[in-house]
């Protein structure tokens, strides 16, 4: 291939040089524009005809004999077709469906199929992941839009209420579920002042609190306490049977225990029985606790020790099936919370003890308290009634029948204690690690 270059005035003049010297099978590579006209850039395979070239001296050139161009089916020692065409007419004649219907083709001869397309599965899953991305995105987007919508809500209340928003906190410092507060703090009067409405909270809560006064000494049976472990359950018994003691006389009272998993749980009660002189006896299952409560028929209180389990311990289940196979012997059944525990919980002690029928329960380690707010919530919104209150370990002394002045008034004096700004030492500490 030969290039040249022709110029022109325009692209006219350009092309008909191209044309007379080149002929027109020449191929236009380029062109540019110049100030003094058009650039053409041609290129042609072959030396053009004499015919088209007047201007130039025609070579003088030597004949020689003409000598055949061999074909290709000469050069491969073939018979077949030339040309591209007939080429592949013969390929596809060769490869007809009626020429390759008896050929089985060997597992060598079986060509391999590479797939490029994308693994289909593989797809599925990075589909799956980014939705589940963008899913948690969104829940996540959502949670901090209603956070932010909420809180403008609370901004806004207080605002148009100053007095019932600082109750509500006060409350919500004292121990007050979230719930019981708002509730609480919507009868609050507007006309009042901030000790006024403090005041007519503090009364609100204790007539919705629930008590008995000394419920299990004052009516003959069968008490059951119950609760989970370490609750203060054997020695709560202990002070409940010393204090019947004193009241009826020695005979008149008898412990069951029916804790047979924690070590030292019989003996621990049946040194509480010598000292006080009651009998104590051990039930290994309900048939021996059915017979154990016919023997005991006529004392005026037999109290029954369980064992303690946890909310979440298979055990619990089993001890309550035990209690409810006995429910006609008429046992009165109290759940032992300590009052020192977090509100979930007591809420979810609450609700695994409920499948059977409590006719009340005992608050124990109170002396250990730094709030009693969380206890007064649970008991108020489960309609709960509180009998008696222990704070303290001395047999009998540190048990005393439920009050609800006492209650209120006790976590009222232990938020002014501990809750307050100006009575909590943390605060300070930190403002002097932050200065």
């Amino acid at each position: 291939m030969k290039i040249r270059r022709f110029y022109g005035k325009d692209m006219r003049e350009a092309l008909k040089q191209v044309k007379d010297e080149l002929g027109g099978d020449a191929v236009i590579m380029s062109n540019k524009k110049h100030a003094d006209g058009i650039e053409i850039v041609a290129a042609y395979d072959k030396e053009p005809d004499a015919e088209l070239m007047p201007n130039k001296a025609q070579p003088k050139v030597q004949t020689s004999p003409t000598k055949k161009t061999p074909t290709l089916s000469e050069i491969i020692g073939d018979t077949g077709p030339d040309s591209l065409k007939a080429l592949l007419e013969k390929q596809s004649q060769t490869n007809s469906p009626a020429q390759i219907k008896d050929v089985k083709p060997t597992a060598e001869a079986q060509p391999q199929v590479y797939s490029n397309a994308p693994n289909t599965v593989e797809q599925n899953n990075q589909q799956q992941n980014a939705l589940k991305e963008m899913r948690q995105e969104l829940s996540s987007l959502r949670h901090i839009l209603q956070f932010q919508v909420s809180g403008l809500i609370e901004q806004e209340k207080h605002r148009k209420h100053p007095l019932h928003g600082y109750l509500l906190q006060r409350l919500q410092q004292m121990g007050i579920s979230d719930a019981l507060a708002e509730e609480v703090v919507s009868y609050a009067p507007e006309e009042a002042d901030e000790r006024q409405s403090w005041l007519f909270l503090l009364k609100l809560l204790a007539n919705r609190l629930q008590t008995k006064h000394d419920d299990i000494l004052s009516q003959p049976g069968v008490v059951a306490l119950m609760g989970p472990t370490g609750t203060g359950k054997t020695t709560t018994i202990a002070k409940l049977a010393a204090q019947a003691a004193q009241k009826f006389g020695v005979d008149q009272v008898a412990i069951i225990t029916l804790d047979n998993y924690r070590i030292g749980a019989y003996e621990q009660i049946s040194t509480y029985g010598k000292i006080i002189g009651c009998s104590v006896k051990k039930a290994q299952n309900s048939n021996e606790l059915s017979d154990l409560l016919y023997q005991f028929r006529n004392k005026r209180l037999v109290l029954v020790d369980t064992a303690g389990f946890s909310q979440k311990d298979a055990r619990l289940i089993k001890q309550l099936d035990t209690m409810k196979q006995n429910s006609c012997t008429n046992i009165r059944n109290y759940l032992v919370m300590q009052a020192n525990c977090q509100y979930r919980v007591m809420q979810q002690t609450v609700n695994e003890y409920r499948q059977i029928s409590l006719h009340g329960c005992i608050l124990t380690k109170l002396d250990e308290c730094y709030s009693l707010g969380e206890v007064i919530s649970v008991a108020i919104e489960n309609k709960l009634q509180i009998c008696y209150l222990a704070d303290g370990q001395r047999v009998p002394e540190d048990l005393q029948a439920a009050s609800t002045k006492f209650l209120i008034t006790s976590a009222a004096k232990l938020y002014k204690k501990f809750g307050l700004i100006h009575t909590n030492p943390n605060l300070v500490n930190n403002a002097a690690v932050a200065v």
